[in-house]
């Protein structure tokens, strides 16, 4: 997070067809060899929504400022991230993708998720914390009594989140990456949304 950022009233609500532009610059910006396993975006870029992201999928993580200082590299047209950002304006600070593993009806009682993205200016605020609440609560509310995830073996910030937030590792794909030169474990991760 910046050091002249200072958030305020972090909020979480469904995604819209309207943040298509916000949530792609988003996505593009927090690309990392840390958690991706596709290449970096480049021009032109794919729609953030389609058949398989639809908005109802996503949750989006906004808040408000006190300062709107944004950190070099983060004013993308439409991400509502830049310098130019005002204080006290509400902005998308992240998003998290909520889905059925598969299409299976005895599957149907687990959710997954499978994306967790935080701008770099909202990071070490809660705002990724916030987000997996909300996807848990959500979950429940689609009638899920089990949540799980993947993430890369390399990716100890991301792990060490989930496990404060109760989940387990469940089982590991060892090398199931290869991603810049090297083997990469694909650690699967979950946890009861029971009360």
């Amino acid at each position: 997070m910046s050091a002249t950022t200072t958030l305020h009233s972090v909020s979480v609500r469904p995604a819209l067809p309207a943040d298509e532009e916000a949530l792609g610059a988003l996505d593009r910006s927090t690309w990392s060899t840390l958690h991706a396993v596709v290449p970096q975006p480049r021009p032109p870029y794919d729609p953030f929504f389609d058949e398989r992201h639809r908005p109802e999928d996503f949750l989006v993580a906004e808040a408000s400022t006190e300062a709107g200082a944004a950190t070099e590299g983060e004013a993308e047209p439409g991400s509502g991230s830049g310098a130019a950002a005002e204080a006290g304006a509400t902005r998308i600070a992240g998003y998290i993708r909520l889905v059925p593993p598969t299409p299976l009806a005895c599957n149907a009682h687990v959710r997954q998720i499978q994306g967790l993205a935080v701008a770099a200016w909202a990071r070490g605020a809660g705002v990724g914390r916030t987000l997996l609440r909300a996807a848990c609560a959500e979950a429940r509310r689609q009638g899920a009594n089990r949540i799980t995830l993947r993430v890369l073996g390399h990716n100890t910030p991301a792990r060490a989140l989930y496990a404060s937030e109760g989940f387990a590792v469940e089982g590991v794909l060892s090398g199931e990456f290869f991603l810049h030169g090297r083997y990469v474990d694909d650690v699967l991760m979950g946890r009861s949304l029971a009360p």
